[in-house]
């Protein structure tokens, strides 16, 4: 996959992106726009049930903004961060999370770090980038779950890469490894009929990827995907 991190002008520089000490309501909505899931927001948070309820219902508020399409491509928060600081951390954060994904020997610790550089890169991504650079981030988010075996966020990141694909015509080897991205993802869940059926796709997509370097790279990624067994 080490071609994925070249596409869309991705080049070395690294910034560290720093939070300051924010107010619980505003914590929880620069958590969602890092698209973490609820359980990740409520452990970080340490809430308990009345709280919990709490930032339920305003997720559930946040998702259906998001639903319905408004602002889908437009920053959602002001960090004071200009386009450039925020493409430089995109990048850095991408190819940091990838590190990890080819750590073998990762500490707990580490994946909770992959899972935290993933989400911050797409969000960075969501700024300044193209729609393409926003599937890639969701991509890449699909494929950590994956690797740590939850399925469920792991297909919520793969259909919204897709949404995006098809909303914006973007196909190729792009389109190619969404489709990948789902056939793991249904794997993980143990859904191994949905799993085969976008394995199918993928590999309907590989035959019109117009490189062959692409082709290939997308071809031996799908031989990787699990067989869906739970």
């Amino acid at each position: 996959m080490a071609k994925w991190l070249s596409i869309g002008q991705f080049d070395n520089g690294y910034r560290r992106y720093m939070q300051d000490q924010v107010g619980d309501g505003r914590l929880v909505r620069r958590l969602r726009d890092l698209e973490l899931p609820l359980d990740e927001v409520k452990r970080l948070l340490g809430c308990g049930a009345g709280p919990a309820l709490r930032l339920q219902r305003l997720l559930h508020d946040l998702d259906h903004m998001v639903a319905d399409g408004r602002n889908a491509m437009a920053p959602r928060t002001d960090t004071g961060l200009d386009a450039e600081q925020h493409r430089v951390a995109g990048i850095a954060l991408f190819n940091y999370t990838w590190t990890l994904l080819e750590n073998e020997g990762r500490t707990g610790d580490q994946d909770v770090e992959m899972v935290h550089t993933a989400h911050a890169s797409a969000y960075h991504w969501m700024q300044v980038g193209a729609p393409v650079n926003r599937v890639r981030s969701e991509w890449q988010c699909s494929r950590v779950y994956s690797v740590l075996g939850r399925g469920e966020p792991a297909l919520w990141h793969a259909r919204k890469a897709q949404v995006i694909c098809e909303r914006e015509g973007i196909g190729d080897w792009d389109l190619g490894f969404v489709y990948e991205a789902l056939a793991r993802a249904y794997a993980v869940a143990g859904d191994r009929q949905e799993s085969a059926r976008w394995l199918d796709q993928a590999h309907n997509a590989a035959a019109a990827v117009a490189e062959d370097d692409d082709r290939e790279l997308l071809l031996a990624d799908l031989e990787t995907v699990p067989n869906g067994s739970s």
